[in-house]
């Protein structure tokens, strides 16, 4: 028997459970936040006449009902936002709960603790530092972390001063900033510092409604590099400080961008309350370039050498072994030649001839599966193997080093090499 409680104690239960949950007041009318989101661009736009045309054409739109279907508030944060963006690729709108911050159920968007921490665990925007086979160093940038640029212990300025470090001896720098969504101007400008003489006149500066300023670092780099090759990475997610910094160095001959066009997004500026928990970011500069005349708002910073995202460390670490090598002696100069070799070379799918080289040599096993053939030396983990030619495969971990094999009189394979472009050299003769 299923029992089923009076209707007094459902209605009181009702009543219980009204009180627990949290009041929420109706959403605000989309026109009306409209209405508020057009009257803080109108006001902070860094060109006041095209503030108020950006503003009167929100207004117009939601006028016409364009907004007026969405009663999420979240939804109509995300419509005004892209309502807005084709004026300028930095514009969103957001929506955080109203009181949220005070009653301790959420924490706030932003805060300086928040930042600090934030940094603090990406370790300050570093994602990345690597040296590459053929000694060209990695610098993988996610983000530009803001910090007091007058203060010259600064953490994020002594992090990337640390990353820089551990990279000098490299040949050639690579800095991929391929998902790198901007950040602060302050790192912008220290960071291009490190590469360009102490004054030089290559920084952008920012028309706003107040007047102008500049990206110029207020400490440059103490020792910037001035020589070695430099390469950027960026791709179509690179956006607003990244791409200013790509842009910098591009424009000033220092650095060859390599990777896709980026997002387009040139002006920096910072969020706006528009009251009922909505927030639009609106900019509040337009950066010039002392060198073009211009940024690159709309049409992104354009690549020296176009490449797909993921194939632009690749091409880009090519690239700087070839511009290097000419100046290397041996034995630099053949690692570099081997790398270059392994980095050219297409994917190339199982071929029926590998099977021939499928078996065991001595301590070492050399399997054919789907995905091509891999190397295991005793207990060790296996290794990929890419094809370079007839007989020559390169490492797929490691470019400098190949292994060969060697046919016997009857054609049949009879052992392999492993070799590095340093003179280390092993064979192995194959099990009967």
């Amino acid at each position: 028997m299923r029992l089923v409680p009076p209707a007094s104690a459902c209605l009181a239960l009702a009543a219980l459970l009204a009180l627990a949950l949290p009041a929420h007041a109706a959403p605000p009318a989309p026109r009306e936040v409209a209405g508020r989101v057009a009257d803080a661009v109108a006001a902070r736009y860094w060109d006041p006449a095209a503030g108020e045309r950006i503003g009167d054409a929100l207004r117009e739109r939601a006028a016409a009902g364009a907004f007026d279907g969405f009663d999420d508030p979240r939804e109509l944060a995300s419509a005004l936002g892209d309502a807005l963006r084709p004026h300028d690729a930095h514009f969103r709108v957001a929506w955080t709960p109203p009181g949220t911050a005070d009653t301790g159920a959420a924490p706030p968007a932003w805060s300086p603790e928040r930042a600090a921490l934030r940094d603090l665990r990406s370790g300050h925007g570093i994602r990345r530092v690597e040296r590459l086979p053929g000694n060209v160093g990695l610098l993988e940038l996610d983000r530009f972390v803001d910090f007091d640029e007058r203060d010259p212990q600064a953490p994020a300025r002594l992090a990337i001063d640390a990353a820089l470090r551990l990279l000098a001896g490299a040949d050639a720098l690579l800095i991929d900033v391929r998902g790198n969504g901007g950040g602060s101007t302050a790192m912008v400008g220290y960071l291009a510092s490190a590469f360009v003489p102490a004054g030089a006149d290559v920084y952008n500066t920012f028309r706003r409604r107040g007047g102008t300023s500049s990206e110029a670092p207020a400490i440059p780099h103490p020792a910037p590099d001035l020589a070695r090759p430099l390469y950027v990475l960026a791709s179509a997610r690179t956006a607003s400080a990244a791409e200013s910094f790509a842009y910098t160095l591009q424009q000033a001959g220092r650095a060859r961008v390599v990777g896709e066009a980026s997002a387009g997004a040139a002006n920096p500026g910072g969020m706006v309350p528009a009251g009922g928990g909505f927030e639009v970011f609106v900019s509040d500069g337009s950066p010039r370039n002392p060198r073009s005349g211009r940024n690159w708002e709309g049409t992104g910073v354009r690549p020296d050498e176009a490449a797909d995202a993921d194939g632009a460390l690749a091409l880009a670490h090519r690239r700087a072994l070839e511009r290097v090598l000419p100046s290397l002696a041996a034995p630099a100069a053949e690692e570099a030649r081997w790398v270059i070799e392994a980095l050219a070379a297409p994917p190339a799918p199982p071929a029926p001839a590998w099977r021939a080289y499928a078996g065991r040599y001595g301590d070492t096993e050399v399997r054919l599966d789907d995905t091509g053939l891999a190397l295991r030396q005793g207990g060790r983990p296996a290794r990929r193997l890419r094809a370079l030619g007839a007989d020559r495969f390169a490492f797929a971990d490691d470019p400098a080093a190949r292994v060969r094999f060697l046919h016997g009189d009857g054609g049949r394979v009879q052992a392999l090499e492993v070799l590095d472009a340093w003179g280390g050299q092993r064979r192995l003769r194959r099990d009967p």
